[in-house]
C-alpha cells in the first residue's frame, strides 16, 4: 500500500521558505543542509511526512488546487497558532470562499503558498 512520504511545494526563495516551514512545523533540513534550488525538510521528531521545497518562478495561485491543512485541537489553539504563524512571516488571506461558519483560517507562507489552520473541535451547523 502506498502512503504519502513527501509533499512538494514551489518557492522562489527556497531558503526563506525553508526557514519559515522549519519554524512553523518544527521540521529540520534533512542532512542539515538547505540548498538554493531544492531542499527536503523532515519532522524534528522523525515522525511524519516530509516537506520538500523546490525552486519555482511560477506565481502562487489565488485558488490553488492543492494546499496544506494544519490541524489545531480547538479554537483557542487555532487562534494562537494563527498568531504564531503570522509572527513567523505568514500572511492572512482575504479568502473569498469562506462559508458562513468556517472551521478554518486561510494563510499564505512567505512565498504566497496558501494553507489552512483547521479547528478540529468545530462542529458545523446542521444542513
Amino acid at each position: 500500500m502506498l502512503n504519502i512520504g513527501t509533499i512538494v511545494m514551489g518557492a522562489a526563495d527556497v531558503r526563506r521558505a525553508a526557514d519559515f516551514w522549519c519554524r512553523a512545523l518544527d521540521y529540520v533540513p534533512r542532512g542539515g543542509v538547505v540548498e538554493d534550488a531544492w531542499t527536503m525538510l523532515v519532522p524534528a521528531n522523525g515522525s511524519g511526512a516530509g516537506l520538500a521545497l523546490g525552486f519555482s518562478e511560477t506565481p502562487a495561485q489565488e485558488h490553488p488546487r492543492v494546499h496544506l491543512d494544519l490541524y489545531a485541537d480547538d479554537a483557542a489553539e487555532q487562534a494562537a497558532e494563527v498568531r504564531r504563524l503570522v509572527a513567523l512571516g505568514a500572511e492572512r488571506v482575504d479568502w473569498d470562499r469562506y462559508p458562513d461558519d468556517p472551521d478554518f483560517v486561510v494563510l499564505a507562507d512567505t512565498e504566497g503558498n496558501r494553507f489552512c489552520v483547521i479547528d478540529m473541535s468545530h462542529t458545523p451547523p446542521p444542513s
